[in-house]
């Protein structure tokens, strides 16, 4: 990592870069958005098992909910805590302010508006539609979109963009005005918020509007995955190249081969989408680039996590001592296996057998909880005790949390990826449907109680943020920030001022 930024004396005073307010406001939004996607994650498995107690009540149908399940993960607990992040880092990192904090408030608010509006189409728009014959003329549907993960009703669409918008000249202004060398960090960040507002506009409007048949469907594919691999991917990344050497107190192994992951993953992501649609009639020219590059992705991400754990070799205590990187190192193992699973299910001869099995709902766990919420809560569990000066309340319920939540994605994805494997084979064989469904049963029952676990860990995760909170000093600009590793105060470092 480059040497500590604002050490010297004409750097700018911390709070004059970062509004902590802003920060605790998006990730307080976060969690509880977290909160509601698993209770909509809940009601689905509830109902592959025949437990769920809602039915009948079409407002609280699990298809419905299982869009919101979906889109709140992305949109509401992702985007609001990766903004609250931005608005920690990007100031830091670059010793400039973000271009308007009162239009960073006004990006908070308008976010809202757009997930709120999101889910209430998702729920009430065709019944709505339906009942209301004013709104039963409309030219187009309020209700959600027949694209997976793009399911945001044509009329929130534009705003959503527009949000997007202003949320890179925002944060793009402090990074374009900086001077010196550009830390990587900034790389993944510019990319991100440009490829993030191409990705959405292609995604939302090209289907809807321009595209039909196999284009419609090579688009939805390359969306689906580049939402993932060129919103999340770079920010996450993005954030762990500034957080780890902070919180391990030494440089990345390698600035080079943090650039080669850029650029590999620049290059070959955007061509992976159609493995998603292997074994339609899209053209088999594209099917085979997308397996081909998928595999290519896989290599150059091999060599992120080379980067990483060489940096922690010789620290691997920190993994017992410090709690957010207990959660980041965590996270990118579930990453490795994640990318192992890509490289494996992106062949036709795999792809036959999982194909519309559990084991793609695991995958998808796996990489979203696995790798990228737990990122974002280690950053959570590192920057509420310094916003609030103040240590957690319980070490107990901090560990509580970790191991509940990495446990149970464990076992949830495990199960799910086995789960996949023999439906994979109920259909093989020809056996009536109704055989793999009851054959299911046991893998979605655990995969229920796996999910209890998981919410569970987040229960202890939302008591001691309250108690912690409640426990904070008075003057909170007058306390030193506590140390994670040792859970007691310490006098700042050089680095503390990154």
């Amino acid at each position: 990592m480059i040497d500590a930024p604002g050490t010297g004396s004409n750097a700018p005073r911390h709070e004059s870069l970062v509004d902590e307010r802003i920060v605790v406001a998006y990730f307080m939004i976060a969690l509880g958005y977290l909160a509601l996607s698993m209770l909509a994650g809940l009601l689905m498995a509830l109902q592959l098992v025949r437990w769920n107690p809602l039915n009948g009540i079409e407002l609280l149908s699990p298809g419905r909910w299982r869009m919101i399940h979906t889109n709140v993960v992305a949109y509401g607990f992702l985007a609001n805590a990766f903004l609250g992040a931005l608005h920690w880092a990007v100031p830091r990192l670059m010793l400039r302010p973000v271009l308007n904090r009162a239009l960073s408030w006004f990006i908070l608010s308008a976010w809202q508006v757009v997930i709120l509006s999101t889910g209430v189409g998702i729920v009430l728009g065709p019944t709505l539609q339906a009942q209301i014959p004013a709104l039963e003329k409309l030219p187009f549907s309020l209700g959600a979109q027949g694209l997976e993960w793009g399911e945001t009703p044509v009329w929130i669409d534009p705003l959503a963009l527009a949000g997007l918008l202003l949320v890179a000249v925002n944060f793009m202004a402090p990074i374009v005005r900086a001077s010196g060398p550009m830390y990587v960090t900034a790389w993944y960040f510019m990319a991100a918020f440009v490829w993030t507002f191409l990705t959405y506009a292609m995604g939302n409007f090209l289907p809807q509007y321009s595209l039909t048949g196999t284009s419609a469907g090579a688009v939805g594919g390359l969306f689906i995955h580049d939402l993932v691999g060129l919103f999340v991917t770079p920010l996450g990344w993005g954030l762990m190249y500034y957080f780890v050497p902070i919180l391990l107190g030494k440089p990345m192994w390698s600035h080079g081969l943090s650039l080669v992951g850029f650029w590999g993953l620049a290059f070959f992501y955007p061509l992976n989408g159609i493995h998603h649609f292997l074994y339609t009639p899209i053209p088999m020219f594209l099917q085979y680039g997308a397996i081909v590059a998928t595999i290519a992705v896989e290599m150059v991400v091999a060599t992120v996590l080379v980067n990483f754990f060489a940096t922690i070799w010789g620290s691997g205590r920190a993994v017992v001592t410090n709690l957010p990187i207990r959660w980041f190192y965590t996270g990118m193992v579930f990453y490795g296996i994640t990318c192992l699973q890509c490289a494996m299910q992106t062949t036709l001869t795999f792809q036959a057998l999982i194909h519309f099995s559990d084991w793609v709902v695991g995958h998808a766990h796996l990489v979203m909880f696995g790798v990228f919420s737990m990122w974002l809560l280690g950053i959570m569990i590192y920057l509420l005790p310094r916003i609030w000066r103040t240590e957690w309340y319980s070490r107990t319920l901090s560990e509580w949390h970790y191991w509940l939540s990495a446990v149970g994605l464990f076992v949830m994805a495990s199960d799910l990826t086995l789960a996949g494997v023999f439906q994979g084979y109920y259909w093989a064989s020809l056996l009536p449907w109704d055989d793999s469904v009851e054959g299911s049963q046991p893998f979605w029952i655990l995969r229920v109680f796996a999910g209890l676990a998981m919410m569970a860990g987040q229960g202890c995760f939302f008591y001691n943020i309250y108690k912690t909170w409640r426990k904070r000093p008075f003057n909170d600009a007058a306390a030193e920030p506590p140390t994670l590793a040792t859970g007691t105060k310490s006098a700042p470092s050089p680095r503390a001022s990154i």
